[in-house]
């Protein structure tokens, strides 16, 4: 299928300048807390050295005059979501992998676009331009990702023909493979796919177990992923704010129960089932704490 890639480097600090366009320019790290310590999510694309989920303190190292944001998931969550909305109206097979990277796919689109620039010139027009999207087109997915990270920003590449050429002085780094996979490469000095490619498939099945018949897939061009269209789904957000802070278990637990009787007095009667319940607070001083539980 052909396939066409959007990505959005530093997704969530545009998300930032996208609702303050005052940060656009200013030297900004985004953080957030998985367990004890801070780490950095995303920051803005002129600080060198940094790399997500580094230690803050590290980070500050290199950049102490940054500007910190805390990070604000469902913020992030929701932009992304409108993201894909927009790009569903372009294509209807729209594939949201991760925050900043989607696939559509264009098979078909001839009779309302005429070409392959007509198509990217519909994407452009729909996506806010602080977003900067890079976008590729080509045969699979691989391959249409790999034209995305090769593009500047607001840019596009169309793969045709013969990708060897394209494939042969990319990095390894590029493969959407594990990082320990990407370690053990560079520690076997292989730094480029076409390097890769040259090996013969037994040997990386030896060293790299099942992903690396993968490995030697993408480093050909191979990908045989079908595109995973998103599901259509309807989502019923509440929200409450405490009139004070409050540690107690009691208070949050009434606040709980009265969002949930929100959400179900909105589906009485429709027919309609919950799937998924997410459930996220933010503190008083921006931290935040969320929950997901899926119903079978």
């Amino acid at each position: 299928m052909k396939t066409l890639c959007v990505i959005v480097p530093h997704f969530h600090w545009r998300c930032e300048v996208l609702r303050q366009p005052a940060l656009n320019g200013r030297p900004t790290m985004v953080t957030y807390t998985p367990g004890s310590q801070k780490l950095v999510l995303d920051y803005s694309p002129e600080l060198d050295g940094l790399q997500r989920d580094m230690p803050l303190q590290q980070a500050l190292a290199r950049h102490g005059g940054a500007e910190l944001l805390p990070a604000d998931f469902p913020y992030y969550r929701a932009a992304f979501d409108q993201l894909l909305d927009a790009l569903e109206t372009v294509s209807p097979l729209v594939e949201g992998t991760e925050a900043g990277c989607a696939y559509l796919g264009i098979d078909g689109l001839q009779l309302i676009y005429p070409d392959d620039g007509a198509i990217i010139d519909a994407i452009q027009t729909v996506i806010p331009e602080v977003f900067a999207p890079r976008i590729g087109v080509a045969g699979n997915k691989s391959l249409s990702y790999l034209a995305a990270c090769r593009c500047l920003p607001s840019g596009q590449r169309v793969l045709t023909g013969d990708v060897d050429t394209f494939l042969q002085k990319l990095p390894c780094d590029v493969l959407p493979v594990s990082m320990k996979s990407k370690e053990k490469l560079r520690r076997f000095g292989l730094h480029t796919l076409g390097q890769v490619a040259a090996l013969p498939h037994g040997p990386l099945l030896s060293q790299f177990g099942s992903e690396g018949k993968r490995i030697h897939e993408l480093a050909r061009g191979y990908d045989d992923t079908p595109l995973q269209p998103r599901m259509m789904e309807k989502a019923i957000e509440e929200s409450i704010t405490l009139p004070s802070v409050t540690v107690s278990l009691e208070t949050i637990l009434v606040a709980l129960e009265r969002l949930l009787g929100r959400v179900y007095s909105r589906i009485s009667g429709t027919g309609l089932g919950i799937r998924n319940l997410a459930v996220w607070t933010r503190t008083w001083n921006a931290e935040q704490w969320e929950r997901t539980i899926k119903f079978k």
